[in-house]
């Protein structure tokens, strides 16, 4: 294999690893909570700065796979390195970022220890989706990149609150809900659109358009909004679907 041969076929690998670069740091920067950077209250916390580094590795998590299409750079060796990074990014790094964020606001509770389940049941969601061919249009539990965009509007807000006792309750519900969500047997739809018209898209660009909508008004917090808006999209659309092919039969 010639020399440049070789660095094409690695470009998107390169391009996987800053998505898992992106996501180790995001675990760092977890790791300090609510401080603020360099102690000055002017600027944004280290929980905000996890955030960041979780939104580079959904970008480079997007180009890794377009650039290995691009460059006929496909590869198994790619598709493993993908998964390993997105369980790192999508999985722990929002774990770490919900484990300290509780450590913080309940120093003596044990829910703080339960935030790892999510990291544990991305894992099996990656495993599931690399062995399961029925996923390339649509979506069997909830994408873990979906579960990371719940957890970043989920903390900011949670951020905000003075604790309360019922908030660590709260907490522990969302893991659990979140954890279970990924390891479902709930089919969801993708956003991959085969025509850009309203036919068979209704339900993507009521997502897309809620999604703006709710980040406009409520900011970060927004986000776990739409993915709640991602659920409920996902039962009304699943029983319309299931009434269409009762009409049909």
């Amino acid at each position: 294999m010639s020399l440049l041969k070789s660095i094409k076929n690695n470009i998107p690998n390169a391009i996987t690893c800053l998505n898992l670069l992106s996501g180790s740091l995001a675990c760092i920067c977890a790791s300090h909570g609510s401080e603020h950077i360099n102690g000055d209250p002017a600027s944004i916390a280290y929980y905000q700065l996890a955030f960041i580094m979780i939104a580079a590795a959904a970008v480079f998590d997007f180009f890794d796979g377009f650039v290995a299409r691009l460059l006929g750079a496909v590869s198994s060796i790619g598709k493993e390195l993908d998964s390993l990074s997105d369980c790192v990014s999508f999985g722990l790094a929002p774990a770490m970022i919900v484990y300290f964020m509780a450590r913080e606001l309940y120093p003596s509770s044990w829910v703080a220890y339960c935030a790892l389940l999510v990291a544990v049941f991305g894992a099996v969601r990656l495993a599931r989706f690399n062995t399961d061919d029925s996923q390339a249009t649509s979506f069997v539990g909830l994408p873990i990149p979906a579960n990371a965009i719940f957890w970043i509007g989920f903390c900011d807000y949670f951020y905000t609150l003075e604790p309360t006792a019922a908030g660590e309750y709260i907490i522990l519900a969302a893991v659990a809900l979140l954890s279970y969500a990924m390891v479902s047997r709930l089919r969801m739809f993708s956003l991959k659109f085969k025509s850009y018209g309203l036919h068979g898209n209704v339900h993507r660009y009521l997502l897309i358009v809620g999604t703006v909508v709710a980040v406009v008004l409520l900011g970060v917090k927004g986000l776990a909004v739409s993915i709640m808006l991602y659920f409920l999209l996902v039962l009304l659309f699943a029983r319309h679907e299931k009434g269409e092919v009762l009409n049909n039969i």
